[in-house]
């Protein structure tokens, strides 16, 4: 079965945007993990607020085109190519995840983090921390309903000193 893996760059204060939105803190000078991260998957999950931000945006330099699943209740249609999901998340997000293919990206937002991490459908956590502190703006885990118990799968610091940290859920 296919795993859902929330990877995403957070500030270390757990932010996720700044407090007008902005993401230009993000370390952007080296690969950070990418590339290998970008071989486990072959699609997108993708909420309404982030699609409609990254419209118009071109992809990041080297990320390979994948299988988008656009959810949204609000949306009449997406671009061609891409798969618009809408009604019961929890029984399509299990519907995807038994479909062949490699992992599945949940690449934003943070309501759409939060909703599969309450169906308890998020797998992996891949977390890009990178060294500031925001002060506010947009945290990633919102509203979670319970404790969530993550057992470290890997580690790494860069020069930079953002620090990569990939966890996977422990079902306690």
């Amino acid at each position: 079965m296919r795993k859902v893996i929330v990877g995403v760059a957070i500030s270390l204060d757990g932010f996720i945007e700044g407090p007008k939105g902005e993401y230009d803190w993000c370390l952007t000078d080296d690969d950070y993990g990418l590339s290998n991260f970008f071989k486990r998957v072959d699609a997108l999950f993708i909420g309404r607020k982030t699609y409609d931000m990254m419209q118009g945006q071109e992809a990041p330099p080297g990320m390979p085109r994948f299988t988008s699943y656009v959810f949204s209740n609000t949306l009449q249609k997406v671009k061609e190519g891409e798969v618009l999901v809408r009604g019961n998340i929890e029984e399509e997000v299990r519907r995807i995840k038994e479909a062949p293919g490699k992992d599945i990206w949940l690449f934003g937002g943070a309501s759409l983090t939060s909703t599969l991490m309450n169906l308890k459908l998020v797998d992996e956590v891949w977390l890009s921390v990178h060294p500031i502190l925001l002060g506010s703006g947009k945290p990633l885990f919102q509203d979670l309903k319970d404790r969530v118990h993550l057992k470290l799968l890997d580690s790494k610091t860069y020069p930079s000193g953002l620090v990569s940290l990939s966890y996977e859920l422990d079902e306690k």
